[in-house]
C-alpha cells in the first residue's frame, strides 16, 4: 500500500491527517527527530508470528516489544519476531521496515500496546523511510480496530 493508498484510505474514511517529509531515517526514533514529531506519539510497526501466523505488533518509539508479554497478552503458544523474508511480499508498495499500522487492511490482527491510548496524536511510517502520516489515536483505533494488550517496556 503506497502513500498513495492510504491517503485514499484515510481520504475514504474522513480522517484528518498531516503528511510529513522528512530526510532518510529507518528507526522509529530517527524518524521522530528528523521529522521533529514527539518521540511519544511516534509509533512503531513489528512484524510478528503468533502462533505461526503473521501479525502486527505496534507499540511506541522508544518502547521495544515484549515477546513473552505478547505472547501471555494473546494467550498463545508461541510468539516471534517474523523474518524479512516471510512477510516483505505481503506489503506491496511499502519499503520493508516502513509498513503502517493498518494490518487489518493486509487482513492480519493488529496488537496494539496499551501505552498508545496516553496520546492524543499517533504518527506512523506511509510506507516510505522519507515520510510519515500524522493522525489522531482516536482516529488510529477506529481504523486499525486493534486489540489492546501490554507488550512493550521502555528502552
Amino acid at each position: 500500500m503506497p502513500v498513495t493508498k492510504i491517503k485514499e484510505f484515510l481520504d475514504k474514511n474522513k480522517i484528518k491527517y498531516v503528511s510529513i517529509r522528512h530526510s532518510t531515517a529507518y528507526t522509529a526514533q530517527e524518524i521522530a527527530a528528523s521529522a521533529h514529531v514527539k518521540g511519544r506519539n511516534m509509533a512503531k510497526t513489528v512484524i510478528v508470528k503468533i502462533d505461526g501466523k503473521i501479525a502486527m505488533a505496534v507499540l511506541p518509539a522508544k518502547y521495544q516489544i515484549d515477546l513473552d508479554s505478547l505472547k501471555k497478552s494473546c494467550k498463545a503458544a508461541s510468539v516471534e519476531l517474523a523474518r524479512e523474508e516471510e512477510f516483505s511480499h505481503l506489503f506491496a508498495g511499502c519499503e520493508t521496515g516502513a509498513m503502517p499500522p493498518f494490518g487489518n487492511i493486509y487482513g492480519f490482527p493488529v496488537y496494539a500496546d496499551e501505552t498508545l491510548k496516553k496520546d492524543e496524536e499517533i504518527a506512523f511510517n506511509a510506507c516510505s523511510h522519507t515520510e510519515l502520516i500524522q493522525i489522531s489515536y482516536k482516529d488510529f483505533e477506529k481504523l486499525a480496530k486493534p486489540k489492546f494488550c501490554k507488550f512493550s517496556v521502555l528502552m
